[in-house]
């Protein structure tokens, strides 16, 4: 591997297309405000590096991005890129993630609306992550110990899976297909509508309205706290331990609850004969 090391670099394409190269403690920033530092790149490695120009890792191959900053003048810092390892690096700015392949990423700290976007085979561990929306139209999907914070997350994601997580968030999985969620907390408000094929294992969800038009819905032994109007027109099997507010109007299936505040049934635009059991 040849090694750039220690230099500033501001001007556009700095290091485009190197290849078999370490770039280690080298800033990117200066009056020159130069684009693509590093576009079209193969084989690199980013080492404790900080970026404050826009685009600068784009149609990357086989790269690690690990101990570095980039802060909220990167916009749309890693797009078209495959193969990458991103570890222990703080991102801010915005649109960071985009048709990305095969990304890893651990133990990093990302403030970025718009993250994620139309990527595949992304795997995130011990990472916190704040983002408007985040993953929309992402496919295949591994995240294990993640702590997120925003709104309108996981929408037309298909295959997916979360554990040992807190989702901070509200109109979660809206449109979403093959979604498992294990020992989880879920806080927002309108969960999963119109999802396909979503499963809680051993979860806490919480906020108004959740779950309603989806399909193939499966919750196994979670908890629901000021969940009122769920499950309204959804083809549901739920175990439920503990209380749920209120239940609306269920298309087909068993719910089953420890107490419901409230049973609604009427006003249904379609035939709902789901069954609702109290646990004794």
């Amino acid at each position: 591997m040849k090694l750039i090391e220690n230099q500033t670099f501001d001007h556009e394409r700095a290091l485009y297309n190197i290849t078999d190269t370490t770039v280690k403690g080298c800033t990117f920033a200066g009056p020159a405000d130069g684009e693509s530092v590093l576009k079209e790149t193969r084989n690199i490695v980013i080492d404790g590096c900080s970026f404050s120009l826009r685009y600068p890792i784009w149609h990357a191959k086989k790269y690690e991005l690990k101990n570095s900053a980039l802060d909220d003048k990167t916009r749309a810092a890693l797009w078209y890129s495959d193969d990458g390892l991103i570890e222990n690096t703080d991102i801010n700015g915005v649109k960071a993630l985009r048709e990305c392949v095969g990304t890893v990423i651990r133990g990093c700290r990302i403030d970025s609306p718009e993250f994620g976007w139309k990527t595949d085979r992304t795997r995130i561990s011990d990472t916190s992550i704040t983002s408007e929306y985040i993953f929309l139209d992402a496919k295949n999907i591994e995240i294990d110990r993640l702590d997120f914070k925003g709104k309108y997350s996981f929408q037309y994601v298909e295959n997916l899976t979360i554990r040992n997580s807190v989702l901070d968030t509200k109109d979660a999985f809206w449109h979403a297909k093959n979604v498992t969620v294990t020992d989880s907390v879920v806080k927002g408000e309108y969960l999963a509508w119109f999802s396909e094929g979503l499963t809680l294992i051993r979860c806490r969800i919480s906020g108004t309205q959740p779950l309603c038009y989806c399909k193939g819905l499966r919750l196994i032994d979670c908890e629901m706290t000021g969940c009122d109007l769920s499950f309204e027109y959804s083809d549901v099997e739920a175990d439920v331990r503990g209380h749920i507010d209120s239940v609306k109007n269920p298309r087909s299936g068993l719910i089953t609850a420890d107490s419901i505040g409230e049973i609604i049934r009427g006003d249904a635009v379609t035939e709902c004969s789901g069954r609702i059991v109290l646990r004794e």
